[in-house]
């Protein structure tokens, strides 16, 4: 079977840095951080005191008040997200290509704030004061339903849930999807809204959230003083199609995926395996996928979450995978601005990705202070870097064991 070319035509975002993909952009190369005091939940009953809040959200731009009332946050960002990025790809979805242009967008924990706001009405009034819309508000997949709804694709519609690897994955899973040539178009990333009291309750039991409480410096990925990552919300939606789709339209072509890696740790339910074994074994694949050799990457766009473990054992996978080009390559963590978005991080960093191929500038590491031992590669330390970029890999690892990666390359 021929593998089809598929290239990404747009793309749309909601993020701590803004709402649109020129504030995105325009911020993580100034290096600047999204993250500050947390809002949404009282910072005073937890040891956690920082997040990375969309501060600009308004889902009058992208849907009526009726159908946002019946929608969790997380599904909102994924629909106003999904609309830029039809709108940025020019992509007019009618009877005549619906049937080809398929969703596929995942969540990492779904509509969290709908269900405990749900639960106390339970608690308080009783089952009858319970939503009807309750489930389908609640559920992962609901954002891929409503983005297939509310723009009319009527392909295959599918929601991945790999945690914190959970956009990546539904990228990759849908670039397949067209490769193999069951779709034309797939609209796919990943969203959530995870600034809970209850999401906040378990992540800071399980000491995986910074407590640092200076926003300023509490997401500082491998650096020696890293003590956890810094939650975040948000949403980052890719249009991608076949190049032939692409060429016919005349759509602008942002960059071409060209490889795609997905493997499981059988190790533990939250900790990475021992260096790295299975993120490892996804670039491996990802690079194999591409036909590239292992020096033909010049930046990677890396998980890299602020986590003692995390980033000690994702520089070790690297350094395994690619040898002696490990100490060329670039490698920033963009959640040292944004933090960690969980099941939408992966769909932010391939935009990341994208826009340092397209541009030539590879957003920094900020917050990185007091090098470590074990962290001894480029991080691109607190500054963006002008270089070209022509092939960018993008990380993303998840509770479970779940590790992805993605391979962009300029378009030509």
């Amino acid at each position: 079977m021929e593998r089809r070319r598929v290239v990404v035509t747009g793309m749309g975002a909601v993020t701590p840095l803004g709402s649109t993909i020129d504030q995105l952009w325009q911020h993580l190369i100034e290096g600047q951080s999204g993250i500050d005091y947390i809002t949404k939940v009282n910072k005073d009953d937890f040891p956690a005191k920082v997040a990375g809040e969309v501060k600009d959200w308004d889902s009058s731009l992208y849907m009526d008040k009726k159908d946002a009332k019946r929608m969790d946050l997380f599904t909102q960002y994924a629909v106003g997200a999904a609309k830029m990025a039809v709108d940025d790809a020019k992509l007019t979805i009618n009877d005549s290509n619906a049937a080809r242009v398929g969703v596929w967008v995942g969540s990492g924990i779904g509509g969290m704030a709908t269900y405990e706001e749900q639960f106390r009405k339970f608690m308080d009034k009783g089952y009858r004061r319970v939503s009807p819309f309750f489930v389908p508000m609640l559920i992962p997949d609901m954002a891929a339903g409503q983005i297939s709804i509310l723009l009319g694709a009527k392909g295959i519609n599918s929601c991945t849930v790999t945690a914190c690897a959970t956009g990546t994955n539904s990228i990759g899973d849908a670039y397949k999807v067209i490769e193999r040539g069951d779709a034309d178009v797939m609209i796919t990333g990943g969203a959530e809204a995870p600034l809970t009291n209850m999401a906040f309750a378990g992540f800071s039991t399980a000491k995986a959230l910074s407590f640092n409480d200076n926003p300023n410096t509490a997401s500082r990925p491998f650096d020696q003083d890293r003590d956890g990552f810094v939650m975040g919300e948000g949403a980052g939606i890719l249009v991608i199609e076949s190049l032939d789709s692409a060429q016919a339209r005349g759509a602008h072509i942002y960059a071409e995926i060209i490889g795609y890696g997905s493997t499981g740790d059988a190790h533990h339910i939250t900790a990475p395996a021992p260096e790295g074994e299975g993120a490892q074994r996804a670039m491996r694949q990802a690079i194999d996928d591409a036909g590239l050799a292992i020096d033909a990457i010049d930046y990677i766009n890396a998980h890299g979450t602020s986590t003692p473990f995390n980033d000690k054992f994702e520089t070790a996978a690297v350094k395994a995978v690619f040898g002696e080009h490990a100490k060329d390559l670039m490698i920033s963590s963009t959640k040292s601005m944004t933090g960690h978005l969980l099941g939408a991080a992966g769909g932010v960093e391939a935009i990341a990705s994208i826009k340092a191929i397209e541009t030539s500038v590879v957003p920094p590491t900020i917050n990185y202070q007091t090098a470590d031992p074990e962290c001894d590669l480029d991080y691109v330390p607190n500054k963006a870097r002008h270089a070209n970029v022509d092939i960018a890999l993008s990380n993303s690892l998840g509770f479970g064991g779940h590790n992805a990666c993605l391979i962009f390359k300029k378009f030509s």
